[in-house]
C-alpha cells in the first residue's frame, strides 16, 4: 500500500489532507493548552478556597478548632492544597511535555510538509515542459506534411498545364521537393520528441511521483502516530498524580473517621465549665402584708431595712437565680437607691451644702409598683458595690488573675499562663546555657572572642529567669488558691477592691447617665463605647469571704435622712460615721456604722472629711451635736 502507486494523481488532495492534518495536531495542541489553563486555574482556585477557610491566627476561630470536627476540617483544608498541588503537576507536565514538544514538532512538520510539495510541484513543471515540447513538434510537423501536401498538388497541376512554361513548372517542382523534405524533418524532430517525452512520462508517474508521496506518506504516518503518543501521554500524567491524589483523599477520609463526638461534647465541658451550684429554691415573699419586703437567703440581695445584718446574698449553701433571669434589673431595685437623693430640708441654703450637687425631689415609689417595674421592663445594669467583680470593661483588659472569671475557667487559664511561663523560663535557660558554653570556648580560645562581652547577656538572661520564676510562683498561689490546696490570702480582697476602684470610675457614670446599648451595655453621654459585661462570675466567693471596704474618711451628718429604700441607711444631724465610698457623681455617698451596719445616704446630707490614712476600727461614734 502506497501512496505513490495507487494516488499518483491525486496531487492536491493529498496536499490539502496534509494540510489539515496539520490543522488538527494544532488544534490538540490548542486543546491541551486550555486544559493545562483550566488545571492551574482549578488548583489557585481550591488554594483560594482552602485558604479562606483557613483560621485566622491570634483570633476566636483558631481557638475553635481545638474539636475534633474542626480539626478533621482543618486537615481537609490542608490536603486540599496539596490536591491543588497535584493538579499544578498535571499543568506543567502538559505543557513541558506535550504542548511544548508538539509546537516543535508542528514547526519541523510544515517544513518538511513544504519541502516535499516544492519537489512535487517541480516534477509537475517539468512533465508538464515536455509536453509541451512534444505538442509543438507534433503541430509542426502537420503544419509542414500539410505544406508539402500543397507544394506536390500545385507542381502537378503546373505540370499538367500547357500554357505554363517550363520554369515555372521547375520552380514549382523544386518547390514541392523543398517541402517534403522540410515534412521530413519535423517527422524526425516529433519523433525524436516524443521519444523524451514517453521515457520522461514513465520516469515521472513511475519514479519521481512515488517517491515524493511516499515521503509524503511516511511524514503524514509519524504525524498520526505522534499526535496518538500525545494523546496516550495525556492520559499518563493524569495517570501519575492519581496515587497522590488518592493518598489525599485518603488522608481526608482518615481525619474524618478520627472525628470523636464524645471527646468533643467533654471539651465544650471543659471550655465552657463555670463550677457554679444550680440555683435552689425560692421563698415565697408575700407582698401584700403592709411592711417592707425581706429578702430570702436565697435571693440575691440583703435586706437593710430592720438595721439587722442578713446573710448574705448568692452564699454556697444557696444557688443563684441571676444565670436564668433578669438579674440586673431586680438587683438594682433591690440594693441600691433607684432614684436621686433628696435635697436637704428647706432651712438651709443649698449653696450653704458642701460636697455636691442637688437633686430635685422625687416622690418615693412603693415597693410594689418597683415590682412591676421590674417584671415589665428591660433590665439595666445600675452602679452598686454587689457587682463590682462581676463586671469587666470591654475597653480594659481583664484582671491578671483572670478573678473575672468563673473558678473552672479561671483554673484553666491559670494553668495555661502557668505553663506558658515555663516553657519561657526554659527557652531563656537554654539561651544562657548556649551563652554559658560560648563563655567557655572564649577562655579556652580567647583568639575566638572575648569573653567579657557575653557577661552582660548572661546577666539579663538571669534577672528575665528571675522576674519569670517570681511570676509563676505569683500566679501557682492564685492556682493553689482555685485548686483549693492552700487558704485565701488575706491581701486578694484589698486587691480585687482595687480592680473594682479602676473599674467604678466609668461605670458610675454610665450609671448616671442611665443609658443603654442594644446589647445590654451602657454608654457615657459622649457616646463612647464603655461597654459593661457581666461574665459568669463566681459570685459565691466574692462575698462569703470578703473583707469590708476599707473606710477613706469620715463624715458629720449635716441633716437627719431616714433611709426608707433598700440600700439606704438612716442618720441623725450631727452623727459622725465613717465613708467608705465617696459620691462618683450620682449624689450618693457610702457610709458605714459599724461593721454590720452601712448604707448610701444624700451627699448633700453630710459634709465629708476624707482621709487616706484613716483606719476602720468597726466601732460605734458618738453623736456630736453642732
Amino acid at each position: 500500500m502506497s501512496w505513490g502507486t495507487e494516488l499518483w494523481d491525486q496531487f492536491d488532495n493529498l496536499e490539502k489532507h496534509t494540510q489539515w492534518g496539520i490543522d488538527v495536531l494544532e488544534k490538540y495542541i490548542k486543546f491541551v493548552k486550555e486544559r493545562t489553563e483550566i488545571e492551574l486555574s482549578y488548583a489557585k482556585q481550591l488554594r483560594n478556597l482552602s485558604k479562606k477557610y483557613q483560621p485566622k491566627k491570634n483570633s476566636k476561630e483558631e481557638e475553635e478548632y481545638r474539636y475534633t470536627s474542626t480539626r478533621a476540617f482543618l486537615a481537609t483544608l490542608n490536603e486540599m492544597n496539596d490536591y491543588a498541588g497535584q493538579h499544578e503537576v498535571i499543568s506543567e507536565n502538559m505543557t513541558s511535555l506535550i504542548t511544548g514538544e508538539l509546537t516543535r514538532y508542528v514547526q519541523e512538520l510544515k517544513q518538511e510538509r513544504k519541502s516535499h510539495f516544492h519537489d512535487g510541484r517541480k516534477a509537475q513543471q517539468h512533465i508538464e515542459t515536455c509536453w509541451k515540447q512534444l505538442e509543438a513538434s507534433k503541430r509542426r510537423f502537420e503544419r509542414d506534411c500539410k505544406e508539402a501536401d500543397r507544394a506536390q498538388q500545385y507542381f502537378e497541376k503546373m505540370d499538367a498545364d500547357i500554357n505554363v512554361t517550363k520554369a515555372d513548372v521547375e520552380k514549382a517542382r523544386q518547390q514541392a521537393q523543398l517541402r517534403h523534405q522540410m515534412a521530413e524533418d519535423s517527422k524526425a524532430e516529433y519523433s525524436s520528441t516524443l521519444q523524451k517525452f514517453n521515457s520522461e512520462q514513465h520516469e515521472h508517474y513511475y519514479t519521481h511521483i512515488p517517491n515524493i508521496f511516499q515521503k509524503i506518506q511516511e511524514m503524514e504516518e509519524r504525524r498520526i502516530v505522534r499526535i496518538g503518543e500525545s494523546m496516550k501521554t495525556f492520559a499518563e500524567v493524569d495517570r501519575q498524580v492519581i496515587p497522590i491524589i488518592g493518598k489525599c483523599l485518603d488522608e481526608i477520609t482518615k481525619a474524618a473517621e478520627s472525628v470523636d463526638h464524645k471527646n468533643d461534647s467533654q471539651m465544650v465541658i471543659e471550655a465552657f465549665k463555670s463550677g457554679f451550684e444550680p440555683p435552689g429554691d425560692i421563698d415565697f415573699e408575700d407582698f401584700t402584708q403592709p411592711m417592707k419586703r425581706t429578702v430570702s437567703e436565697s435571693s440575691l440581695s440583703n435586706s437593710r431595712g430592720d438595721g439587722k445584718s442578713e446573710p448574705k446574698f448568692g452564699s454556697k449553701s444557696k444557688g443563684k437565680l441571676w444565670p436564668f433571669i433578669k438579674k440586673n434589673k431586680l438587683m438594682s431595685l433591690l440594693t441600691s437607691p433607684h432614684q436621686p437623693p433628696p435635697p436637704p430640708p428647706a432651712s438651709a441654703s443649698p449653696s450653704a451644702v458642701p460636697n455636691g450637687p442637688q437633686s430635685p425631689k422625687q416622690q418615693k415609689e412603693p415597693l410594689s409598683h418597683r415590682f412591676n417595674e421590674f417584671m415589665t421592663s428591660k433590665p439595666k445594669i445600675h452602679c452598686f458595690r454587689s457587682l463590682k467583680r462581676g463586671l469587666s470593661l470591654k475597653l480594659g483588659a481583664g484582671p491578671e488573675d483572670f478573678s473575672n472569671l468563673p473558678p473552672e475557667q479561671r483554673r484553666k487559664k491559670l494553668q495555661q499562663k502557668v505553663d506558658e511561663l515555663n516553657r519561657d523560663i526554659q527557652k531563656e535557660m537554654d539561651s544562657r546555657d548556649a551563652l554559658t558554653k560560648m563563655k567557655d570556648v572564649y577562655v579556652k580560645n580567647p583568639q575566638m572572642g572575648d569573653a567579657a562581652s557575653v557577661d552582660h547577656r548572661l546577666a539579663e538572661l538571669g534577672q528575665n529567669i528571675e522576674k519569670l520564676r517570681l511570676e509563676v510562683q505569683k500566679f501557682e498561689g492564685w492556682l493553689a488558691e482555685v485548686e483549693g490546696r492552700l487558704p485565701a490570702r488575706p491581701e486578694q480582697p484589698r486587691r480585687q477592691s482595687g480592680v473594682y476602684e479602676a473599674q467604678n470610675a466609668s461605670g458610675v457614670n454610665s450609671c448616671a447617665q442611665d443609658r443603654e446599648s442594644p446589647d445590654g451595655s451602657y454608654t457615657e453621654e459622649q457616646s463612647q463605647e464603655t461597654e459593661m459585661k457581666v461574665p459568669a462570675t463566681d459570685f459565691d466567693d466574692e462575698f462569703d469571704d470578703e473583707e469590708p471596704l476599707p473606710t477613706i474618711g469620715t463624715c458629720k451628718a449635716l441633716y437627719t435622712f431616714e433611709g426608707q429604700n433598700e440600700g439606704t441607711i438612716s442618720v441623725a444631724e450631727g452623727e459622725m460615721l465613717y465613708v467608705i465610698e465617696e459620691d462618683k457623681g450620682d449624689g450618693w455617698t457610702r457610709i458605714r456604722r459599724n461593721e454590720d451596719e452601712e448604707g448610701y445616704v444624700p451627699t448633700s446630707y453630710v459634709e465629708v472629711y476624707l482621709d487616706k490614712n484613716a483606719k476602720d476600727v468597726h466601732k460605734p461614734l458618738q453623736k456630736i451635736s453642732e
